[in-house]
């Protein structure tokens, strides 16, 4: 049965100025009011595409992206443009970015992309940059500035001298537990880039910045982790407005560092744990981990849904509406004058605080 999907059902008590939504098969509106034009996008992110056994294709894994597409063309009014936030394919190869791509190509409106460790470490990006440019650039939109980061590079020593084969260099970098994984990082030419780049940007300017991986530090044996974060969190402190959003997690995170707000997109593909796992732990995530498809093997669709994030004060409130699943609210409460997360909040702030949950 087809829906119609409109701003005013996802927006169930009506958008207040301010307010910026999506939905991990996703819309984002931002109402600014005064002199600032409202205007939305779409989100999606991390379709793993995988292709198996000669042609074919992992069913549930398509049909994730497939939906996404499809929800997202149903939004009325039509949105601005459509992200995608990262891992495209499962293995990089050719292959898988042109299967996912053609899927992709049904999105209405400007695609803009950002890069993805595994679209990235089996030929260094080399033919995801043909289809789809540069791996880190910046645009204008409406009196916004948005800014898009190749978040998953690593050290040269490690990219090009540590492993036999290119096909060796990315398993190590697409399993969970990657012990042997490297670290992910901006890097420095490409902090030297953001930097030029916003200098010549009013810092009274709301800014968005996409990354696939997280921007701050999180857990570094799932590479939850960016080595240079505190560099780049100096480079976006000047602005009034900061909302950060990303990928790669497969879950719901919320973070306030400063002025900055991080918010977590979920995957089309397969969830990871949820974050009551991080306290369950002992520590931030578990210590060890197996393969999994999702998190309920009887609902494959389980722990995706819509996701509505409210910016009207600057400090992000994200709604969760998970089909199938309990509602949840993260945000920043003025009342307590510090983040919450209102279904985890005494798990998380017990044991992990240092997370800013």
């Amino acid at each position: 049965m087809t829906r119609l999907i409109t701003r005013r059902s996802v927006i169930a008590a009506g958008a207040a100025a301010g307010t910026l939504t999506t939905l991990p098969i996703s819309m984002v509106r931002l109402a600014f009011g005064g002199t600032r034009e409202d205007f939305s996008f779409t989100y999606i992110s991390d379709s793993h595409i995988q292709q198996i056994k000669g042609a074919s294709f992992v069913r549930n894994w398509d049909m994730g992206l497939k939906r996404a597409v499809a929800e997202a063309n149903l939004i009325l009014p039509e949105a601005d443009f459509v992200m995608f936030g990262g891992d495209l394919a499962q293995l990089g190869k050719k292959e898988e970015l042109d299967h996912g791509g053609e899927m992709l190509s049904h999105v209405k409106g400007k695609l803009h992309c950002v890069m993805g460790e595994h679209d990235y470490y089996l030929d260094l990006g080399e033919y995801w940059s043909k289809l789809y440019g540069p791996q880190w650039y910046s645009f204008d939109h409406k009196g916004v500035h948005f800014v898009v980061l190749n978040s998953i590079l690593t050290t040269d020593e490690w990219t090009f001298h540590r492993w036999p084969s290119a096909e060796q260099r990315m398993l190590e970098m697409a399993g969970l537990d990657n012990p042997n994984g490297s670290p992910f990082m901006v890097g420095e030419k490409q902090r030297a880039w953001l930097k030029d780049d916003l200098d010549k940007v009013s810092k009274d300017t709301p800014l968005i910045v996409f990354s696939h991986s997280p921007l701050q530090k999180i857990y570094k044996g799932w590479n939850f982790w960016t080595d240079d974060a505190e560099q780049v969190q100096e480079l976006l402190q000047p602005f009034k407005t900061v909302n950060v959003i990303y990928g790669h997690v497969h879950q719901i995170q919320y973070n306030q560092i400063g002025n900055i707000a991080f918010n977590a997109v979920m995957a089309t593909a397969w969830p990871w744990p949820y974050p009551d796992t991080y306290a369950q732990a002992g520590a931030h995530v578990p210590v060890l981990t197996v393969p999994m498809n999702r998190a309920d093997p009887f609902f494959e669709r389980d722990a995706t849904g819509w996701q509505m994030i409210d910016v009207n004060s600057g400090r992000v409130t994200a709604r969760y509406q998970l089909w199938d699943n309990q509602e949840r609210v993260v945000g920043y409460d003025p009342r307590l004058g510090k983040p919450v997360d209102k279904r985890y909040q005494e798990a998380i702030v017990r044991k992990a605080p240092q997370l800013h949950y």
